[in-house]
């Protein structure tokens, strides 16, 4: 499929869902990749169950950073592969708070920089936290 004709795909889907919104709860861009990150591998109703309580404790990367790996398990244990997930997190702050300041970044290599981050979870914080459309990537890097 050659770019062109999988942009009119997309366009077609997303007249037929106007009002889409995103399922994670999230109130900033930090919140938006941690719950993208969790979400691996579970549902996105699993996911907002755990992360009142996981940015009630940790709502920064500063605070994340320097959270044990097994206090940031004890929180989100209910999820899969959380033992991994909580290593991602962990590092991911950490790396957020020495190398960006503390800010998430919003292009695709920064992103994809993080511990846990791939190309799908940095399309949906791109989208999601900073609102550069997915079909961006699609139009210019995507060969399908």
């Amino acid at each position: 499929m050659d770019p062109k004709l999988a942009q009119q795909l997309l366009n077609q889907i997303m007249a037929l869902y106007p009002n889409a919104t995103p399922t994670l709860n999230s109130r900033n861009a930090f919140e938006i990749l941690v719950a993208v990150l969790l979400s691996a591998q579970t549902t996105d109703v699993a996911v907002n169950a755990i992360t009142p309580a996981l940015f009630a404790k940790y709502p920064t990367p500063e605070a994340m950073a320097s959270a044990s790996v097994a206090d940031i398990e004890a929180l989100i244990d209910r999820l899969g592969l959380y033992k991994n997930k909580a290593k991602y997190l962990k590092a991911m702050s950490e790396r957020l708070v020495t190398v960006y300041h503390g800010q998430v970044p919003n292009t695709r290599a920064d992103l994809t920089s993080l511990a846990g981050v791939g190309q799908k979870t940095a399309t949906v914080v791109l989208t999601d936290a900073f609102g550069i459309p997915g079909a961006r990537w699609i139009r210019t890097s995507c060969v399908l």
